[in-house]
């Protein structure tokens, strides 16, 4: 097992300036969700360079790609993302707040790694299947619009992974280790009412007020926050106000509902909630109301066969090999950081904090040994998560304490530093797709674990059918 795996991470080795370049060539070209036309042709291109056969347009997704390599055998998939975040425009390799373009979007959770280094990945399993003659296959999935816009969900809908054995695949943090499967589902949901516009002083009484139903709606979902599991959470923002002139009754206003919840089911119990209080806002104010789902994401489900190969994965390679220069730009950051941010981050690492690290010097313990307060997000993984055995991975591309979706992780994108802790995870991911393909009662193990967390509660799509990828959500859905 070991001469494989040592095989597996010289194959990483060989391959990786390709990726490094493919991780800054992204980084340099930020697009947000479903508009990721380049990135998405950057992924393809080197799907094709790389002797992959490449799907396009999977699940009649424009911007999603799939490539595979190899043939019968266990289908091990590589999960890659590329989407940025508005408004994170940054100088790389700055440590100060030094917008490349006013206003420009940004790489602020490290997408452009995480694409580049699962294919990488898969790229060295595909090299590993043809230099040995074993039969296996290899894929490499280029996900858009992880951020809100679910593509991974539709893609699930679409049976996209319905042959796939167990899916891998990682995210840029500040540390090293088997990521924890803890998120929360998640829907977007616009609620859009419809009254009737007056003049508010001539003839105020004739007018019915849809923005006086959005403000009703928020005060009864604020009610009911008292009443519902601590661990949910329930964002909104307006989309449409009614216009600017407050001598008009506002005869149209829209609202923009996230409404999370720690478990898929609970979840779907909340919304059913807020769209009584949607209800009820209307026929107080006499308005009409229609509800829209814009996307949705599962809860993560963990996987323990696959979580303890990896860690196992992670114990045999160590921590990345960052050098002095690394440290000392890490420190760089460090300094634009409060305290709060950098002890934040190590909540859940594991890790007790002692003294100044500016870079991870070790793996994360096990899962089962970490502790600490859960700081919840969401993705769509989750739902790769309900129908295939799925594991992820941090890697350690940051300075300790970078809060994510800020100037600072963009600023690191491009970094030497970075581009090592890509690397070191991309070995990680691809020794543990060795481990699933050289011992098939690993892939059983991951599979009966699955089973026996989806067999009171299976899996149930949190997006209607007849709901389409929302392509034009990037400007405002």
């Amino acid at each position: 097992m070991q001469h494989n795996t040592d095989e597996i991470w010289r194959l990483v080795e060989d391959r990786k300036k390709e990726f490094i370049g493919l991780s800054d060539r992204i980084w340099d070209m930020p697009e947000l969700l479903y508009t990721e036309t380049r990135s998405c042709a950057e992924h393809t291109a080197m799907l094709e360079q790389q002797g992959f056969r490449v799907t396009r347009e999977v699940a009649g997704i424009p911007t999603a790609v799939m490539g595979e390599a190899g043939q019968e055998g266990p289908v091990i998939a590589f999960l890659g993302e590329y989407d940025a975040l508005p408004g994170l425009s940054q100088e790389a390799g700055v440590a100060e707040h030094r917008p490349v373009e006013a206003g420009g979007h940004g790489h602020g959770c490290g997408h452009n790694l995480l694409g580049a280094g699962a294919l990488l990945a898969a790229t060295a399993v595909k090299d590993w299947l043809e230099k040995n003659g074993i039969k296996a296959r290899v894929r490499y999935y280029g996900c858009p619009a992880e951020e809100g816009g679910a593509a991974k969900t539709f893609m699930v809908r679409e049976g996209a992974f319905a042959d796939v054995d167990a899916a891998i695949t990682w995210h840029p943090f500040a540390w090293a280790g088997v990521q924890e499967a803890d998120s929360l589902a998640m829907t977007r949901i616009d609620f859009s009412f419809t009254g009737r516009a007056s003049h508010a002083a001539a003839a105020p009484h004739l007018g019915r007020s849809a923005l006086d139903a959005v403000e009703l709606m928020n005060v009864g979902v604020n009610y009911m926050r008292e009443h519902m599991p601590s661990d949910a959470r329930i964002h909104y923002a307006y989309l449409n106000a009614g216009g600017i002139a407050p001598n008009v009754v506002q005869g149209e206003a829209k609202v923009r509902y996230a409404v999370r919840a720690h478990t898929l089911h609970e979840m779907f119990a909340l919304i059913a909630r807020v769209k009584k209080i949607a209800e009820g806002a209307a026929l107080m104010t006499e308005t009409t109301v229609s509800s829209r789902i814009l996307s949705a994401t599962a809860n993560l489900l963990g996987n323990a066969p696959l979580e303890a190969a990896m860690q196992s994965q992670f114990e045999r390679l160590g921590p990345p090999p960052f050098d002095e220069a690394d440290r000392d730009f890490a420190r760089q950051i460090q300094g634009t950081l409060s305290a709060a941010d950098i002890a934040s981050n190590y909540n859940r690492s594991g890790f007790i904090q002692h003294g100044e690290k500016p870079l991870t010097d070790a793996v994360q313990p096990p899962i089962a040994q970490r502790t600490g307060p859960s700081l919840l997000g969401s993705t769509d993984v989750g739902d790769v998560s309900w129908v295939v055995p799925t594991v992820q991975a941090s890697g350690a591309t940051e300075a300790i304490g970078t809060p994510a979706h800020s100037w600072q992780w963009t600023a690191q994108g491009k970094t030497p530093a970075a581009h090592k802790g890509m690397v070191h995870v991309a070995k990680v991911m691809a020794g543990t797709a060795l481990d699933l393909i050289n011992d098939p009662k690993l892939l059983e193990a991951a599979k009966a674990d699955l089973a026996t967390r989806t067999a009171a509660t299976p899996y149930q799509c949190p997006i209607p059918a007849d709901v389409a990828p929302p392509l034009n959500m990037a400007r405002g859905g």
